[in-house]
């Protein structure tokens, strides 16, 4: 039976090893479950203990039989840095797609060791106003919201801004899948996500 994908919604989050990526999807998937939604979510770690790069494919709707992400298929893409954002970009729905960006660039292993190069932060920063991006310094909001780690949990505040979920499950969400210690602080930097998506 072909899926309708009119009554599917396809989020691609997509990082650097280490950044949470995994985790924010997760806390995705839960959250379009307990809104009663089908929800299925496919994960590709690469090198991600190398830092290399993470994406996480979350897709949700009244049934969903695929959890494949094709070219121009994703209505947010979700991007941890500001490189995998470019290397993500043919993935999102031109014209109606929404593309998050956490205002950081982090340096590839392949640069690192001398085997690549950086594109100039101008040519970053053009390409990601072309594309419409809301950027938002999501490392600098998770360290004045008291957890430095929490970058993750900002961008999934500034995710919850287009999405069809209350603010209160995703807030559940997150206070059973973070650690007891680190409720408050997470709840805080997912609120100050979604105020900065909102600006």
């Amino acid at each position: 039976m072909a899926e309708n994908t009119m009554n599917t919604t396809t989020v691609l989050l997509v990082g650097v090893g280490g950044q949470g990526t995994i985790l924010a999807g997760d806390v995705l998937a839960k959250t379009a479950a307990a809104s009663g939604y089908d929800v299925k979510l496919s994960e590709i770690h690469g090198m991600s203990q190398r830092g290399g790069s993470v994406s996480t494919v979350v897709r949700f709707g009244s049934h969903v039989s695929s959890m494949i992400c094709d070219e121009g298929c994703a209505d947010v893409v979700v991007s941890f840095e500001a490189l995998e954002a470019l290397r993500a970009q043919q993935y999102l729905k031109k014209d109606t797609g929404s593309l998050f960006v956490n205002d950081e660039t982090i340096v590839p292993v392949s640069v690192a060791i001398g085997l690549g190069t950086m594109p100039e932060a101008a040519e970053v920063e053009a390409q990601l106003e072309a594309l419409n991006a809301v950027r938002i310094p999501a490392g600098e909001i998770a360290r004045e919201a008291g957890s430095p780690k929490s970058t993750n949990v900002v961008l999934i505040g500034a995710l919850s801004t287009v999405l069809p979920f209350e603010e209160n499950v995703w807030r559940d969400v997150i206070a059973k899948r973070v650690p007891p210690k680190t409720i408050e602080a997470n709840l805080a930097a997912f609120e100050a996500g979604r105020a900065a998506a909102r600006k």
